[in-house]
């Protein structure tokens, strides 16, 4: 998290917007063997509170998961900043970013929390994709079905800690913001350059 706090986005639920709408983490702890990181898609709990998620029985953070303590990261778009499109002297490069923390506990899901997760999940990514009819497991042999989970490990952790930061150039005069907006527009990151604009000058409203 960045420190400083004029990153800290104003609207409550806006970081559990974005992990919802980017559906995918990265999830450090630490082990016997070192610092180590998986990438997961995740789901929200509907009130914020816990976020589910499964990886291989192979993975080298699953043996270890299970009452860890653990940091889910979710990146949303980022780009650089050049101190060229500043009209201000004395200004210095930067990245523009978008990074939600999440710490919790984490505990092992029970095989019937494992397949809910995986229907959520798959119900969630179907509606966005707008697959039709969308794909549930019933289109799947049960046996195969069930050997393929059993490859698997659902976990949820219980979220004790958000820590979002919307780096968005809250720092600058909007003349200067809108400048940062259309230099990162031209440079590929419309995505970006969108939430300068519509949520970068939220701090201006005070």
């Amino acid at each position: 998290m960045h420190p400083n706090p004029v990153f800290r986005p104003r609207q409550d639920d806006l970081a559990a917007l974005f992990v919802r709408e980017i559906g995918f983490a990265a999830l450090f702890a630490t082990t016997p063997d070192g610092p180590r990181v998986a990438h997961a898609p995740i789901v929200l709990s509907e009130d914020g509170a816990s976020l589910r998620f499964h990886l291989a029985r192979g993975n080298s953070l699953a043996k270890h998961l299970d009452g860890a303590a653990a940091l889910a990261v979710v990146q949303g778009p980022d780009a650089y900043v050049s101190a060229s499109w500043y009209a201000a002297p004395d200004q210095v490069p930067t990245w523009n970013y978008v990074a939600i923390e999440m710490e919790g506990t984490v505990h092992k899901l029970d095989d019937a929390g494992l397949v809910a997760q995986l229907d959520t999940l798959s119900a969630q990514q179907e509606a966005r994709v707008g697959a039709t009819p969308p794909w549930t497991r019933d289109k799947m042999n049960p046996a195969i079905f069930s050997k393929m989970t059993g490859a698997i490990t659902g976990f949820e952790m219980r979220i004790m800690a958000w820590r979002p930061t919307f780096k968005l150039s809250q720092d600058k005069a909007p003349d200067e913001r809108e400048r940062v907006a259309a230099g990162i527009e031209a440079s590929g990151h419309g995505a970006l350059a969108h939430l300068i604009r519509h949520l970068g000058g939220d701090r201006d409203k005070t």
